[in-house]
């Protein structure tokens, strides 16, 4: 997964990317959804450990162009996960009380704390893309908010939040096919929205505000992972290794056996013991 892991200071041309399949990777929809499906079941053990231990944080952010997917790897990559450890925060336009205030105050207020994982669904890089796209605030403005942004994810790593950030990378036809296959069917028209085909005008000037994202955000603390998204088992192939490879790096301890184990189990025991009666 590391020819995915984009390297500090690392210049991102996102024609230089491909969004389909390596040509040397041997798998094929079938295989790879099955390894998909067994990297989900070490996912459980390893976020219920996580939550059982309660030391670390682990944040996971999804961005990318309108249809590349964020929903479906929530679906799919956390299917099964126990709800109590694993949240999903979703970042709109913001209301008026956050506009109040500065533009990381919404974001830090859900940011996982021990023992959880937090999803965000788009996140705070939405004030360096769509802020900056649609002219919302000055140059001068956006243009400090990498740094602003660099330093917040820092905090976040100092104080114990393991980051991974994920750029769903899907080409410009997939989108088109993607937004047509939602058209056509009537059950899937609750999810096409007349503005996409507006932010899809936009399409080049969204890939120069990701390369800037990319190129200047990318940290050894909080690292992007550019995954090829054209092919939905392939993303979730390579987000769920990922993920489960960062926690088996974090070598999760489940907390100490119960000392009195052995007394509360007769204690039970005995309940339904006659002389108990």
């Amino acid at each position: 997964m590391e020819r995915y892991f984009i390297k500090p200071g690392e210049k991102v041309r996102l024609k230089d990317w491909s969004p389909d399949p390596p040509k040397d990777f041997e798998g094929d929809k079938e295989s790879t959804r099955a390894a998909v499906a067994e990297l989900n079941r070490k996912l459980e053990v390893l976020q219920e450990r996580l939550y059982a231990e309660r030391k670390h944080k682990v944040l996971v952010i999804l961005q990318g162009m309108d249809t590349s997917g964020k929903d479906g790897v929530i679906r799919s990559v956390f299917e099964g996960v126990n709800p109590q450890g694993v949240k999903v925060a979703n970042f709109k336009v913001p209301t008026q009380e956050e506009l109040d205030h500065d533009y990381l105050w919404r974001v830090h207020k859900v940011v996982p704390g021990k023992g959880e994982i937090v999803i965000f669904n788009r996140s705070h890089y939405e004030d360096v893309l769509v802020v900056r796209v649609h002219n919302l605030v000055p140059p001068e403005v956006w243009k400090k908010r990498y740094e602003q942004i660099n330093q917040f994810e820092r905090l976040l790593h100092e104080t114990g939040t393991t980051i991974l950030k994920f750029f769903l990378f899907i080409s410009r036809e997939e989108q088109k096919q993607r937004l047509l296959e939602r058209l056509a069917d009537p059950a899937k028209h609750w999810k096409f929205n007349p503005g996409d085909l507006k932010e899809r005008a936009l399409w080049e000037e969204y890939e120069k505000a990701y390369e800037d994202v990319l190129s200047r955000t990318s940290t050894e603390y909080a690292p992007w992972i550019l995954v090829p998204a054209d092919k939905k088992w392939y993303r979730d192939w390579v987000i769920s290794r990922v993920l489960v490879e960062t926690l088996e790096g974090l070598e999760i301890q489940l907390p100490p056996p119960l000392a009195d184990a052995e007394t509360y189990r007769r204690q039970l025991l005995e309940e339904d013991a006659p002389e108990s009666r």
